[in-house]
């Protein structure tokens, strides 16, 4: 599990992100490149990772689930995730 301030990061660069996306997208079609380089640095989408939205561990992270792997498994095998079944044949 991630560490609380790792988390608390993500979510803080995540919120900078959609507040500064109307403002981004106007400077990139004007071609002002000075103005994105007055915005902040996070508020870039590629400073973004994909985190579990659970424990934040940001390796094996299945997008369409928004967790990782580990979490998916876990609540598959509980039956917390409607449609998902481990595989028998």
């Amino acid at each position: 599990m991630a560490k609380e301030s790792v988390k608390a990061r993500q979510r803080k660069r995540e919120a900078t992100v959609a507040k500064y996306a109307d403002r981004r997208a106007a400077l990139k079609a004007a071609g002002d490149y000075a103005g994105l380089d007055a915005l902040p640095r996070n508020a870039s989408p590629v400073r973004l990772k994909n985190r579990c939205q659970l424990t934040g561990r940001p390796r094996g992270y299945i997008r369409y689930f928004g967790i990782s792997r580990v979490t998916f498994r876990d609540m598959a095998l509980d039956g917390k995730i409607p449609g998902v079944t481990k595989a028998s044949w």
